[in-house]
């Protein structure tokens, strides 16, 4: 439990997990019908800017002010480009967060974000093990009741939480990845039965990228597991050969809503454009797995998938 996410919200590899996070969101809204969010790691659910933990690292300014103070950063052609509409949405969400009217000093994490976002219909399970974050979270939405704080393991809570009420809608999983193979190990057996359950519902996994042979087996298990459609979306700020530094990350998403890459097409370079550093960021936006349905469609990226083509579901 020794990783906490306030030294990291904000940074650059935060920045792809909620954008992404907000267009699910927006496809979910799309239906009239009710959904639900089920958050295995939910964290404190909103994080100070200008606290001791995010002073120590500053990694927010290479990551979500770079996004709101583009002109800050930029130079040549990206200085005072335009970001793509759903990108200027969600950031619209943070400005607007009651705190921030005088300048960025709040950063919504996932519950909060989702929270914002969601209708008097949907809902929201969010889990935390972390006994002052569960507290945090307890007392952030304790006036809110489509929201539902368990202080226990996601992991274990995902059994009894699915499918949902609603029929319909989310699981985010975001751990820390303090032990990364055990993680995925954890991560594989949980998606496994949680398609067992409820096949229909979709699933959003955030991980890291340090070097990428430690990514490729999970990667790999994804395309042999029984979901029908995988979308899967990286940024990296650096090569991903060195295991001392985080390099870059990625989303993968299970049963993507169709127009999710759509959505996403003209994010990733906006994103890549504004977040690099000493040298431009590189992005990836692909199928891992395509429903048989659907003609399997070339990748978005500015390096190369180094994987095989994606499966068709069965």
């Amino acid at each position: 439990m020794n990783y906490r996410h306030a030294y990291h919200a904000g940074n650059f590899a935060d920045v792809l997990k909620r954008s992404v996070l907000f267009a699910l969101i927006q496809a979910l809204r799309v239906k009239e019908t009710p959904f639900a969010l089920i958050d295995t790691h939910a964290g404190s659910g909103c994080y100070a800017l200008d606290s001791e933990e995010a002073g120590k690292t500053g990694e927010y300014k290479d990551g979500i002010a770079r996004l709101l103070f583009p002109d800050l950063h930029a130079s040549g052609q990206a200085k005072g480009a335009a970001l793509p509409p759903l990108l200027r949405h969600w950031l619209d969400t943070i400005t607007t967060l009651p705190g921030n009217e005088h300048g960025l000093k709040l950063y919504p994490g996932s519950p909060l974000q989702a929270a914002r976002g969601m209708r008097d219909i949907d809902s929201a399970q969010l889990c935390e093990l972390h006994p002052d974050e569960a507290s945090q979270l307890r007392e952030l939405f304790h006036r809110d009741s489509r929201i539902h704080v368990h202080h226990r393991n996601g992991y274990e809570a995902l059994k009894g939480l699915i499918p949902p009420k609603e029929k319909r809608g989310l699981v985010l999983i975001d751990p820390p990845y303090e032990a990364q193979e055990a993680e995925y190990r954890l991560i594989e057996a949980a998606l496994k039965a949680a398609l067992q359950r409820w096949p229909t519902g979709m699933y959003a996994v955030w991980y890291p990228i340090k070097l990428r042979s430690q990514v490729q087996p999970f990667l790999r298990w994804l395309q042999h597991c029984e979901a029908r459609r995988i979308l899967r979306a990286e940024l990296l700020v650096h090569p991903d050969d060195s295991p001392l530094r985080l390099n870059g990350s990625g989303m993968v998403i299970l049963n993507a809503p169709w127009n999710l890459d759509k959505a996403l097409r003209d994010v990733m370079p906006a994103m890549a454009r504004l977040l690099s550093q000493e040298r431009p960021a590189e992005w990836l936006l692909d199928w891992l797995v395509q429903d048989d349905e659907k003609t399997p469609t070339p990748p978005l990226s500015r390096y190369p998938a180094r994987l095989p083509p994606p499966k068709r579901a069965r």
